[in-house]
């Protein structure tokens, strides 16, 4: 008997952690292949059979995998859009007036939020933005667009894969377009509203994409904090920046995400910083990974902070987003469902956003918590 029980825990243990392991990378997309191009059906992983909403989901008015948004984490506010869809039909005086109520209000976390979204629009035609520039050369908003678009643009022309992925014309095209972003930065920086730390936040991409040494990383973020110390996009940014897979190194992203937490007070979403760090470097062939009670901690105080936050915060849903991913690795599903409802619609945030099918493995991990709470 005791042979029996030998042999019996020799064949399962490993058994029980292969299937471990091929539990998070189904869940977390971490088998490199599955960050890809993937143009299967929603269905499954095979293609085979199509999505069925489940009614727990249809009841709560949640939306299937077709209905979802990629490109957004929420829906986009309602003045923006018009700015979007005017800039595209040529007209640049809805987002100079944008540009004009934030300066006015000092509402740096909307202005870079406005920044980012015309700046992907400016990348892919600027001719309204030129328009824009012949008619107020020195305006600050049209200034910090350019400095931003010409950022968005090389990344546009890099592309997002691994740098094993990626073609030596893009890492040319990439630098060629990136090198006169460090003159644009500046120029919008000596336009800028006085105390706006927004285009010092292109410049972190710029740093990151040309390989500045930590030290002139850390005069620039000395000069954003000045600014404006809790600002989502720019602690975003250079989280990546202190990433092991660009400048830096796990325990650098771990040790400026705690810090961000540590100084910041309720509301201001600073506490999903650590929670990206580990999502960022987690490697781990186990979801156990993932419960360990420091992320519970983790995870704990993110649910405060949000609660507390302005619901009008540009970034809360992305927050949320990373949130209820967390809460369902936990098993946490009825805090998870939450998240999950408050979100529902647009999936453009991590971690769908790092997935070859965001919108799958978002609505399937949706379903999953919705069913275990159910339970």
């Amino acid at each position: 008997m005791i042979i029996l029980w030998v042999v019996l825990a020799l064949v399962g243990l490993p058994l029980l952690a292969l299937g471990l392991y091929f539990l998070k990378a189904i869940v977390q997309g971490a088998l490199e292949g599955w960050r890809g191009a993937d143009t299967e059906s929603p269905g499954s992983a095979s293609g085979t059979s199509e999505y069925v909403l489940p009614a727990a989901a249809a009841a709560l008015g949640l939306l299937p995998p077709e209905r979802q948004d990629t490109k957004t984490a929420a829906p986009v506010p309602a003045d923006l859009a018009a700015a979007v869809e005017a800039a595209r039909s040529g007209d640049w005086r809805p987002a100079a007036d944008l540009f004009d109520r934030t300066a006015g209000k000092r509402d740096w976390e909307l202005r870079s939020f406005h920044a980012e979204r015309l700046a992907l629009t400016a990348a892919e035609d600027d001719a309204w933005l030129l328009a824009w520039e012949n008619a107020h050369p020195d305006d600050p908003g049209a200034a910090l667009l350019r400095a931003r678009s010409t950022v968005r643009l090389a990344w546009n022309i890099r592309g997002g894969q691994r740098a094993r992925h990626t073609t030596g014309e893009q890492f040319e095209g990439f630098r060629r377009v990136l090198a006169r972003s460090p003159e644009e930065n500046a120029r919008a920086a000596a336009l800028a509203p006085e105390g706006d730390p927004t285009p010092y936040v292109a410049e972190i991409w710029t740093a990151l994409g040309l390989g500045h040494p930590h030290a002139e990383m850390d005069r620039l973020w000395k000069k954003i904090t000045e600014r404006a110390p809790h600002h989502y996009e720019a602690h975003f940014s250079a989280l990546q920046y202190w990433c092991q897979k660009w400048r830096g190194s796990e325990i650098l992203a771990r040790e400026f995400a705690v810090r961000a937490a540590e100084r910041a007070p309720l509301g201001s979403l600073m506490t999903v910083f650590p929670l990206i760090a580990h999502f960022e470097h987690d490697e781990s062939e186990s979801v156990e990974a993932d419960r360990t009670p420091e992320i519970r901690a983790l995870v704990d105080a993110l649910l405060l902070d949000v609660a507390a936050a302005d619901p009008a915060h540009p970034r809360l849903a992305e927050a949320r987003h990373l949130l209820a991913y967390y809460l369902f690795l936990q098993d946490r599903d009825q805090a998870a469902v939450e998240q999950f409802r408050l979100v529902d619609g647009y999936v453009g945030a991590l971690p769908w956003r790092y997935r070859g099918r965001p919108a799958h493995e978002f609505c399937r991990v949706r379903d999953l918590s919705l069913k275990h709470a159910a339970e």
